[in-house]
């Protein structure tokens, strides 16, 4: 089966297209600048990459342009859109409405319309794909999968707040998770790479980039993770604070003169490691660099982020009563040694040791604890793309 898998933006649309039997992309690419001037990269397997300047006004355009490159005469993936038999579309968030993906009909539409208010950037851009879709392809089955469905079997202990609880009952005020999709992928394939029965088994995994999350995922359930109502909760990210004393959001509008809508843009695009070295920059790999020149600001800021990551570790090692394996994954938790060394630097509590030739390999899944470890530490890179296809694939067949 040949599954189109589409991830739509605010103002982006990241698209493969995936043989799921031999699990190959066929194609893949990205739109760019939709509602603003448009550019489309489109990438057959085996060929270079093609770059189009186009008009996108909308993602209908977007799209459009997406199928037209799937079939033509050149470098087309397929010959006719016929082949193309599912679409699974990524939607950030479910709510408590959704708990596993489900094939999408008028009532899904809306029951993901309802949780808007709680991602207003990215569900309405998740339903635009959906629509357009549905006009361009119509007919073809189309699987929504949720970033926060993995974590719904995370208990009330850890999702409830200390909060009056009538805000939970009326606003559905908790803690939901993100990147549940690649959570419960690299979960998946830990314990297949290690030979674990993922229905008994203590796994940790770290999925640290630009946005970064941890997770405790017992006996193949998410018991626990670390972003919570919104993306801005848990670990310091690029722009992101993370997890702050919540007065710091009146003290700071007092300070600064500031709106609730002016805190929450310093906290959302101003702070995290971008904000700590005074906006030198939110991508680590720069920030590895300048560290390595002798930027005491970015020193800091890596040793927060990989601080960061060890305290959660330790927390869902005691929220599980033990771990067997830790995966990292994601830019940074599959290209960062230097951190992944930091990060190990505190774990020696659980027995842990890094065999620091294996931890300078990437690419591929590699266990990069020394056989005597305690814990088994791993690099799972993760593939979103393919979860959603196989997803996908398991409710259309």
């Amino acid at each position: 089966m040949k599954v189109l898998v589409i991830n739509c933006g605010s103002s982006s649309l990241k698209y493969q297209l995936i043989d799921s039997d031999s699990e190959q992309v066929l194609a893949k690419g990205l739109c760019e600048r939709i509602g603003i001037d448009g550019r489309l990269t489109y990438q057959k397997a085996g060929c270079d990459k093609e770059i189009t300047e186009a008009a996108m006004p909308s993602h209908k355009e977007a799209i459009q342009m997406v199928l037209h490159a799937l079939v033509n005469d050149k470098t087309g993936a397929v010959k006719d859109l016929a082949e193309i038999e599912a679409i699974g579309h990524r939607i950030v968030h479910g709510g408590e409405k959704f708990e596993s993906s489900v094939i999408i009909n008028d009532e899904m539409i809306q029951a993901v319309e309802e949780c808007t208010e709680l991602a207003p950037l990215h569900n309405p851009a998740n339903l635009t794909g959906i629509r357009v879709c549905q006009e361009l392809m119509p007919g073809v089955p189309m699987v929504a999968v949720f970033d926060t469905a993995f974590h719904q079997t995370m208990p009330p202990k850890a999702y409830v707040y200390g909060l009056p609880y009538e805000y939970y009952e009326k606003y559905r005020v908790r803690r939901y998770g993100f990147h549940g999709t690649s959570h419960s992928f690299v979960s998946k394939e830990l314990a297949n790479f290690l030979g674990l029965d993922i229905n008994h088994s203590k796994l940790i995994v770290c999925h640290l980039g630009n946005g970064s999350s941890v997770s405790a995922v017992l006996n193949g359930k998410c018991v626990d993770t670390s972003m919570g109502l919104t993306p801005l909760e848990g670990l310091v990210m690029g722009t992101r604070s993370g997890s702050i004393d919540p007065a710091i959001v009146e003290f700071i509008a007092k300070k600064e003169n500031l709106d609730i809508d002016g805190v929450m843009n310093v906290l959302n695009k101003k702070s995290g490691v971008y904000g700590i070295t005074k906006g030198l920059s939110s991508d680590f790999r720069d920030l590895e660099d300048a560290a390595a020149e002798g930027n005491e600001l970015a020193k800091l800021a890596l040793s927060i982020f990989a601080y960061d990551v060890a305290k959660y570790i330790g927390a869902y090692a005691a929220a599980m009563n033990g771990v067997d394996a830790i995966a990292f994954t994601a830019g940074i938790g599959e290209n960062g040694p230097d951190t992944r060394t930091e990060v190990a630097e505190y774990l020696g509590y659980l027995g842990i040791k890094l065999d620091e030739e294996k931890n300078q390999m990437r690419g591929f899944n590699n266990k990069i604890s020394t056989e005597d470890s305690k814990v088994a530490v791993c690099v799972i890179p993760t593939n979103e793309e393919l979860a959603i296809c196989r997803e996908t694939v398991a409710l259309v067949k």
